[in-house]
């Protein structure tokens, strides 16, 4: 491969990555990019698709590890989350197939406790029942209850 073809590749490339980041116009956008770039890469920011209860618990997580926002900042941004990124969007998280990241971001777990999910999960097998998540020794059980509607095997 050429170096100009090279070239145009990555740039392609680059752009394509930054264009996927690019969030929807409307109340709230700069405030997200705001305040969201400040910790973490955007992508990682919007990855998740949750409803207003989930996002206002990320929201409330992502304060509690140093994020600062003003109480205007906080409700414009979960007005944005919840209206551009929503949980009814998608589907059911299969608890044999997903990786970490999605149990981290969809059932708001902290990263050890979905770690410990794929622990547990490569060392038992497969899981019989959504119930069997409470079996992970750490695990949330009450996140697990409150969102067992968007699970599936």
């Amino acid at each position: 491969m050429s170096a100009r073809a090279f070239l145009l590749i990555s740039t392609l490339a680059i752009s394509a990555a930054g264009a996927w980041a690019q969030l929807p116009d409307g109340p709230g956008k700069a405030e997200t990019e705001r305040i969201c770039k400040g910790c973490h890469e955007l992508e990682r920011s919007i990855s998740p698709r949750q409803d207003r209860d989930a996002w206002q618990q990320t929201i409330e997580k992502m304060v509690s590890l140093g994020a600062e926002m003003s109480e205007q900042d906080y409700n414009t941004i979960l007005d944005y989350l919840a209206k551009n990124y929503p949980g009814e969007e998608i589907p059911k998280l299969n608890i044999n197939k997903a990786a970490a990241i999605d149990f981290e971001s969809r059932l708001t777990l902290p990263r050890s406790q979905a770690a410990a999910i794929i622990e547990y999960r490569t060392k038992n097998g497969p899981f019989k029942a959504i119930d069997d998540l409470k079996k992970v020794p750490g695990v949330d059980a009450a996140k697990i209850d409150a969102k067992k509607d968007r699970l599936t095997l």
